[in-house]
This record gives structure tokens, C-alpha cells and sequence, in this order.
């Protein structure tokens, strides 16, 4: 991890409580109206086994803001943020929250974030947060690395997704969006699943696809519960 200049302390200063700003300002002027599939949390945290919980990269702020109720519950999560100096801010966020973090890329450092996460998962049993189209895209196509997390460590997959009335998107490479203050929200979680031992590689691209298929499906559940409200 770089060291940071002079500049980007400063620079990180600042930012850092303008972010928090924004963040309590979207999250305390939206309005969560529906969450659907909560049984499968209460199902996998009541077995006291860390899980793997994954989103799309464009759904990060209200799935976050999911995250951050289930610490406050008493579970054990974990965030994976870059090594890079950019990092910095989104991982002392995470910190604040109570999570974990883990310093890593797949992209960058992909061996040793794995052997990092499954240490987590294994050795202190918590659940690490993944985004599964992340951290380059292409958008909305389900990584192996989630599959062959869960088959390592045995910890379930657990998909979810959410949608808001109203919300920008940014002109990025995962379409990332803001919530508009104000807006209604529907979160939709789905069915835990693990990925059994001893499958050769052949066998997993059915089961990534699977999980692929379940996060389009539960963005268009969370879709229709606005609708209907």
C-alpha cells in the first residue's frame, strides 16, 4: 500500500467528511418500504456460520446501508477495499461501521485477498462482502471468484439486490446509482447457496451462471416491490 503525499492527506481530510455527509443525507432521507427474503439471513446467521454475502457494484449504497444493519445486529462482516491510497477513505468508513476490512484486489492482489477472506471466513467467522461484477466489470456478469470462495470455505452465497424509485446513474463502467433524497426503496435478498466440494471447473460455470441469473432476478423483484407500494 502507497504511502500518502502531503496532498492526498489533505485531500483525504476533507473528503472524508463530505462523503459521510452525503452518505447520512441519502440514507436518512430515503425511505426503505420493503425487504424481502430477510428469512434467509435469519437462516444462515441463526446456524452461526459466517456467509458471503453479494451484489452487483452499481448497488453498493443501499446494500452497504443493509450491511451496516446487520452489524448492528451483531454480525461479522467484512468489506474487501483496494491496497491502493484510494482505499483509505472507504475502508476507515467500513472501520467506523464496525466492520472488517480486507485489503486486497482481485485484479491486483487476487491470491492473497482469497487466502485473506478465507482466514476471515474460516479462522473468525466472518462474512465478507462481495461484489460479484467487480472490481473492473463487465457489468452485471457474475465472477468465479465468489464461487470458488464459497467452495473453499464451505460459507453460503447469499444474493441481493436493490432498487429506488428515483436515482442517478453515473456514466461509469457499472452504471452506479445514487439514490435521489427522498426516494422509496425496495431491497430483495435471496436463497443461500453453497457450493459443494470436489467439483471440477466445468461444473462451476453452471453455478456462476446460476448466481448471475438469481442477482437479474432479485433486481427485478425489488423493482416490482416498488411498484406495487
Amino acid at each position: 500500500m502507497r504511502t500518502m503525499n502531503l496532498k492526498r492527506q489533505i485531500t483525504h481530510l476533507l473528503l472524508t467528511p463530505l462523503i459521510k455527509l452525503i452518505l447520512f443525507v441519502i440514507w436518512r432521507t430515503c425511505r426503505v418500504v420493503s425487504i424481502s427474503g430477510e428469512q434467509s439471513i435469519t437462516a444462515v446467521s441463526d446456524s452461526g456460520k459466517a456467509f458471503i454475502p453479494c451484489y452487483w457494484h452499481q448497488h453498493h449504497l443501499f446494500c452497504t446501508w443493509y450491511m451496516r444493519r446487520l452489524i448492528k445486529r451483531g454480525l461479522k462482516i467484512g468489506f474487501l477495499i483496494s491496497p491502493s491510497v484510494d482505499g483509505e477513505i472507504p475502508a476507515n468508513l467500513a472501520r467506523s461501521w464496525g466492520g472488517e476490512v480486507i485489503r486486497g484486489s482481485t485484479t491486483r492482489t487476487g491470491a492473497q485477498a482469497m487466502r485473506d477472506m478465507y482466514n476471515l471466513v474460516v479462522k473468525q467467522g466472518v462474512s465478507p462482502v462481495t461484489t460479484s461484477d467487480g472490481p473492473q466489470g463487465p457489468i452485471h456478469v457474475f465472477k468465479i471468484g465468489d464461487i470458488l470462495l464459497s467452495q473453499f470455505t464451505q460459507a453460503p452465497l447469499l444474493p441481493l439486490a436493490y432498487a429506488a424509485e428515483r436515482a442517478w446513474t453515473l456514466k461509469s463502467w457499472d452504471k452506479f446509482m445514487i439514490p435521489k433524497p427522498f426516494s422509496r426503496i425496495a431491497i430483495a435478498i435471496g436463497e443461500p447457496v453453497t457450493i459443494p466440494k470436489g467439483l471440477l471447473a466445468e461444473d462451476l460455470e453452471p453455478l456462476r451462471l446460476q448466481m448471475e441469473n438469481a442477482l437479474k432476478a432479485l433486481t427485478r423483484e425489488a423493482q416490482d416491490a416498488l411498484l406495487k407500494r
